[in-house]
């Protein structure tokens, strides 16, 4: 399937807007503001099977050396892509940071209602292991040279276009040149103090609830969470501002056992993924049942979808 970047892609989605008409003599409109109106799609396949179908060569495997395992003292579980080509320096401090274990006592100390579970040592933690950059740049956005993306063909509220590429939900601006990675539920970034500041990598946290879009482009993301989000949401919300814990209050933080790169444990314990490709026209199927919900429950498709909606699918790698 052929990818549209830069001036190509705005014009395809603009075409796909619709002036309103009112009546009134007025101003031509501006192309940036232009109203659009769903045209929703009739019997679109549903997402589900279109999964179905798919072959093995629509899904791309997640390397061992981008995926974060952190083992929880209660038993669970939580395992985390790594998007190095959005958040280099702060990915490879994640990297550094785990094979020096440095998370070694940590716990889940934050759970806000609706936003944000997050984890850390707090403010503690001791001197950083060997290679972690202090004062990482601010990673919030990257160049759009150089990537290959799907958009997808809806108007966005926090960016000029949004779209996929290689698995990873994006917004853009084809004028700026920049592209960055969306807030979407189980998003994972960089938790950090005021600006200048860009975090080192050693706080991090999840979101739990609506997408906080408004973060977009003000904190670096480093990844998202493939599986275990239950074991990051199914937790009491902390009452202290902010979803801080209140020890106080009898509220103790969730001991975090280890946390660790899958390329660092041993074969037979590895955890393997795939994320669906999204520059295929399965995945093209995908959004449009996505954006077009039918069966025998929706009694008018959406004719649209958010990006943070679209959900790309990840499973663990068949036969595992």
């Amino acid at each position: 399937m052929r990818q549209l970047t830069g001036a190509a892609a705005c014009l395809a989605l603009l075409a796909a807007c619709t002036p309103a008409t009112t009546g009134r003599a007025g101003p031509e409109p501006s192309p940036r503001y232009t109203f659009w109106r769903p045209a929703p799609v009739q019997q679109a396949r549903e997402p589900s099977e279109v999964i179905a179908a798919t072959t093995g060569e629509d899904w791309r495997p997640i390397e061992p050396d981008n995926l974060l395992v952190m083992e929880l003292a209660d038993g669970g579980r939580v395992y985390i892509e790594l998007a190095p080509a959005f958040a280099p320096v702060h990915v490879a401090n994640v990297r550094a940071l785990a094979r020096g274990n440095w998370w070694r006592g940590a716990t889940i100390y934050r759970v806000q209602d609706n936003y944000v579970v997050q984890w850390g040592n707090n403010e503690g933690g001791g001197a950083l292991p060997q290679g972690v950059v202090q004062r990482p740049p601010a990673e919030y956005e990257r160049p759009l040279a150089g990537l290959a993306i799907r958009p997808l063909g809806f108007p966005d509220s926090y960016a000029p276009m949004v779209g996929h590429s290689n698995g990873w939900p994006i917004g853009y601006d084809p004028e700026g040149g920049e592209a960055w990675l969306t807030h979407c539920y189980a998003s994972v970034g960089v938790g950090r103090d005021a600006a200048p500041d860009t975090g080192t990598g050693g706080e991090l946290y999840a979101v739990i609830g609506h997408a906080p879009r408004h973060l977009d482009r003000n904190i670096a993301t480093i990844g998202r969470v493939v599986e275990g989000m239950p074991a990051l949401t199914a937790r009491q919300r902390g009452t202290g501002n902010l979803g801080f814990y209140e020890e106080s209050r009898g509220e103790r933080p969730i001991a975090i056992t280890r946390i660790r790169l899958a390329a660092d444990m041993p074969a037979a314990e590895r955890p393997r993924f795939e994320v669906m490709r999204t520059d295929t026209d399965a995945f093209a199927a995908y959004v449009t049942g996505r954006a077009n919900r039918g069966g025998s429950f929706f009694i008018r498709p959406a004719g649209g979808v958010d990006v943070c909606n679209v959900n790309v699918p990840i499973r663990r790698r068949p036969g595992d």
